[in-house]
């Protein structure tokens, strides 16, 4: 069925298996009663079972609000936060300020995309590997055309959320997934020839879902809460201040390199 065909088949109907409200009635989630068999979850466990259709298990739910609170950083500097903050000082209300927080936290060099290609280099090297080809060679291979993303970090080359994301998977015994080893292999062939780039946390994040075998689209939708945790306070905070006040730029702290000013006469 394609074409006018299948705009036909979904014309004045919502063909769904994820779920349905009935006002007055009940709301069905992922084929379960949302009001009676799924109140007893928590919101993160809720939502990644609203995103892969299964439940995690709980040292899986666990591990994945410890990557949250990891990255709730709460410093307005921070380029997400920052459109955030910039937005509730400009009165903008607080859904839109957060939401174009959320927006620009897709962003390819160290945002979600950053993420997603990550995981999606681990999953498809995993398989390289295991058919054989030498690891050594995909790397260098891949940095021949593209950065690998999840090396290398800007100002300090050292995370300070991997040592404490690692204890707690090793703690809860998520630490010994193939690809998670396989994301410590590739920063050894890397640090051969650039001392800079180590792991970093998009690498070790990506490796820990791949993990718990979720697709890469599952992985883009189960990390849109990550950096809340921090935007929400940058937001709370910019609003206090008055208008205006955030990061305000003089002036004479614009380099312009335009046309030069011009004489207008009157006629």
């Amino acid at each position: 069925m394609k074409g006018p065909q299948l705009l036909q088949h979904n014309s004045g109907v919502l063909r769904t298996s994820v779920g349905a409200a009935f006002p007055g009635s009940h709301a069905v989630y992922r084929g379960k009663n949302l009001h009676r068999d799924l109140q007893q979850l928590d919101w993160v466990a809720l939502y990644a079972y609203g995103v892969i259709g299964r439940h995690l298990a709980p040292e899986q739910l666990e591990l994945v609000q410890a990557l949250w609170v990891s990255t709730s950083y709460p410093d307005s500097r921070l380029w997400n936060n920052r459109v955030a903050a910039l937005a509730g000082n400009a009165r903008s209300s607080v859904n839109l300020g957060m939401i174009a927080g959320v927006a620009v936290s897709e962003a390819t060099v160290y945002g979600g995309n950053a993420a997603l290609r990550s995981m999606r280099f681990l999953q498809t090297t995993l398989e390289r590997v295991r058919a054989g080809e030498a690891l050594a060679d995909i790397v260098w291979g891949e940095t021949a055309q593209r950065r690998i993303y999840g090396y290398g970090r800007p100002i300090n080359s050292t995370d300070e959320r991997l040592p404490v994301i690692l204890a707690i998977a090793e703690r809860l015994g998520l630490h010994q997934g193939a690809h998670l080893a396989l994301a410590f292999e590739i920063e050894k062939v890397l640090l051969t020839r650039y001392q800079q780039l180590h792991m970093n946390f998009t690498a070790l994040h990506a490796a820990l879902v791949a993990d718990m075998g979720l697709s890469v689209r599952e992985y883009q939708l189960l990390r849109v809460p990550v950096f809340m945790g921090g935007m929400a306070p940058c937001v709370a905070e910019a609003t206090e201040k008055p208008e205006g006040t955030l990061f305000p730029t003089p002036c004479a702290a614009v380099a312009y390199e335009g046309p030069a000013a011009r004489a207008w006469t009157g006629r």
